[in-house]
């Protein structure tokens, strides 16, 4: 299902007009039924948006999952919430954390790479 699809599902599933909806994105009407009609994408910014006003993932919306909700156990969030508020480098997270996936210890550079898509994804939800 495409972008636009999801969006205009969503919207009304909530039972929201087009007019509603864009009010409420900051955008225009025209533009709300472009993005319903697969005529444009959203920039990322709108696409975070979008996630932000139907309270589901970036992922869901442009259709890497068809889970609309990803949740992250208590701990896992109480986790990154750490990462992102200090700036730990890859040799504190492991030597401050025993990070593990599958029953084995994350490399070095594993460890690098998981700070940074934290960061990432952080990123894409600020206003």
């Amino acid at each position: 299902m495409a972008i636009g699809n999801r969006i205009s599902k969503l919207r009304d599933d909530r039972g929201w007009t087009q007019e509603q909806t864009a009010g409420m994105m900051g955008i225009s009407r025209a533009a709300l039924s472009h993005y319903e009609k697969n005529r444009r994408e959203p920039d990322t910014e709108t696409l975070s948006k979008f996630a932000d006003l139907f309270k589901v993932s970036v992922d869901y919306l442009v259709g890497r999952t068809n889970t609309p909700h990803q949740i992250l156990d208590e701990p896992v969030r109480e986790f990154v919430d750490e990462i992102d508020q200090v700036d730990l480098t890859a040799d504190d997270l492991l030597s401050k954390y025993n990070l593990s996936i599958d029953g084995l210890s994350l490399s070095e550079e594993e460890a690098r790479r998981f700070i940074a898509f934290v960061r990432a994804e952080r990123n894409m939800k600020k206003p």
